[in-house]
């Protein structure tokens, strides 16, 4: 006789969204295989991508549109596709910490080390290496021109 484990079940979107609602998030189909998830004045848009999802962006409802983080140097802002900048405020910040973990979770993704520390976001260059984007970059000891 042999003893057979159960296939595990893997969740469709739609279960994944439903799974949402027990965190307080909310969400509407946005087509595509999207949908947009929000929780207070925190949104973001999530896409399944074969049997993963993406959430992008994440941030603050600012107008009509979605807000992502972007590091100013001294102070962090919301920034929104059309080009719309708000400054972000502390307790913002930490609605939109916990909204993340909570959608990472109800959606079965990892968190990550660095995302479990405080705001990241994706359009700062954390290690400020000059040049880093553009290729090979020039070295200090390179001459300019040689």
């Amino acid at each position: 006789m042999f003893f057979r484990r159960p296939k595990p079940h893997v969740s469709t979107f739609e279960e994944r969204l439903r799974t949402l609602q027990g965190f307080g998030i909310r969400s509407s189909m946005k087509g595509g295989g999207s949908a947009v998830v929000m929780r207070g004045e925190c949104a973001a848009v999530v896409k399944q991508t074969d049997e993963a999802y993406t959430i992008d962006p994440l941030g603050v409802v600012v107008g009509q549109e979605i807000g992502e983080l972007c590091d100013g140097g001294n102070q962090k802002y919301w920034l929104t596709p059309s080009g719309k900048k708000e400054p972000a405020l502390a307790g913002q910040l930490k609605d939109l910490h916990a909204f993340g973990e909570d959608l990472r979770e109800g959606l079965g993704l990892t968190s990550f080390y660095n995302e479990g520390l405080g705001s990241v976001n994706s359009l700062h260059l954390y290690d400020r290496v000059k040049d880093r984007d553009r290729g090979e970059p020039r070295r200090a000891w390179e001459k300019v021109g040689a």
